[in-house]
């Protein structure tokens, strides 16, 4: 039987796994979502043109690719639907290849409303205000409605009148608690026969699969530091993007995954609020900003910029056992000189090289960093590790010095084709 692979991002999100996962997944049978929602953003160029997908792993742009959204995931029916409607209108046939778990949770627009009043009126935690939040809180508080159902329509009226009475307290603002159940019911006929269509016992069709000794690639949303347990707490999302959410989150058995690849970008980036050590100012971050287009894919927001920071970087590779490492966006580097890494912290005359857990500790890190000489040369089309600029080359060679994996994958563009492998004896490449 074959093993499978788990792809993850080692920042706060956004390194470009969307791409890795396009790129990787020819070699898989399945591409499996095992957390989050759609507050995930993943870009993906193929065949020249510009996906945006949120919930709907980025193998599914791959003929012939089966794709699941594992029981871990919270899913919006509406927002997956227009995500669906969005790929078959450019030509992206679904029809048998997306699985939607049934014991995945599903957001209601109430858990919407209850994001954006809590981010208006609570901690400014910097949300996407999708109820991904508000969703994960049900699930734990063994309130949530799962697919299963939703698509029984007692007793998912049941729960739902259940659901918005008890939170009615915070939503009475918002109107009466017969107009929100009549607004919400009004949608639902369609949702529901949507949702039924790609509806399955995800486990176990991913036990089957593997099994059969078909491969499987597990594709996490956000990035470790982002991880409700070994994250920015409060400043995190609401699940855990780590490789070990992979089997809870799908079913398939933890020793049956026996590759991690981690996604690291050449600098750091975060979106919304929260602890950011290597944060630079303008005007280089605003110059990094727009030369690598770092806005949210989900909601548009700027990114906020710094510099390599690889403290954050070995934690992940610690916490979720990284073997190899894809690095992304290294010629939006080009032309800086010099280069910066963050190779530990300073804080209050202490040397630190391990991401603290105290918040408060967390604002008053000093980061500590090594001085790289930069390349003034244009790389997007370099293919051959030796045709890299020296300082490129060495830049990297930093990198797995201080993280103690290889880099495997550097990427210089969002394509599939702006790749260069470095090493071999990867089998999923």
């Amino acid at each position: 039987m074959r093993a499978h692979l788990v792809v993850l991002g080692t920042q706060w999100g956004d390194e470009g796994k969307g791409k890795v996962v396009h790129l990787l997944g020819k070699r898989a049978d399945w591409i499996v979502r095992y957390q989050g929602g759609n507050n995930a953003g993943h870009t993906v160029v193929f065949d020249g043109r510009f996906f945006i997908l949120h919930l709907i792993p980025s193998g599914i742009l791959l003929p012939g690719k089966r794709c699941v959204i594992g029981n871990g995931v919270v899913v919006d029916p509406e927002a997956l639907r227009e995500e669906v409607r969005f790929l078959e209108a450019r030509g992206i046939r679904l029809r048998g290849r997306l699985y939607v778990s049934l014991a995945a949770h599903v957001i209601l627009p109430y858990h919407r409303w209850i994001d954006q009043i809590q981010e208006r009126t609570g901690v400014h935690l910097g949300t996407t205000q999708k109820g991904i939040g508000p969703a994960y809180a049900d699930k734990v508080a063994r309130i949530g409605i799962r697919v299963a159902d939703y698509l029984e329509p007692t007793l998912f009226q049941r729960l739902l009148h259940n659901n918005l009475r008890d939170k009615y307290p915070m939503l009475k603002g918002l109107g009466s608690l017969s107009g929100m159940e009549k607004k919400i019911f009004r949608a639902y006929p369609g949702l529901r026969r949507f949702l039924s269509s790609c509806a399955a016992d995800t486990t176990a069709l991913l036990q089957r699969a593997d099994r059969r000794g078909e491969r499987i690639l597990f594709e996490s949303a956000q990035g470790a530091l982002l991880d409700v347990d070994h994250g920015t707490y409060p400043f995190v999302t609401s699940s855990n993007p780590g490789a070990a959410a992979a089997s809870v989150g799908t079913g398939v058995a933890p020793q049956r995954i026996a590759e991690v690849l981690g996604v690291v970008k050449a600098f750091t980036t975060r979106v919304g609020t929260g602890p950011f050590p290597t944060q630079m100012p303008d005007p280089l971050a605003s110059y990094i900003r727009e030369k690598g287009k770092e806005y949210g894919a989900t909601t548009g927001r700027p990114r906020r910029i710094g510099w390599l920071d690889l403290v954050v970087v070995q934690s992940a590779v610690a916490t979720n056992g990284i073997r190899r490492l894809a690095l992304t966006k290294l010629d939006v580097l080009s032309g800086i000189h010099p280069l910066k890494m963050c190779v530990a912290y300073r804080h209050r005359g202490k040397l630190l090289k391990r991401f603290p857990a105290s918040r408060t500790v967390q604002q008053e890190l000093e980061p500590v960093y090594e001085h790289c000489p930069g390349f003034a040369e244009s790389i997007r089309q370099v293919r051959r590790w030796r045709e890299l600029p020296e300082a490129a080359r060495r830049f990297v060679d930093r990198i797995e010095r201080h993280t103690g994996v290889p880099v495997t994958l550097v990427s210089m563009g969002r394509s599939r084709e702006e790749t260069l492998v470095r090493t071999t004896g990867f089998q999923w490449l």
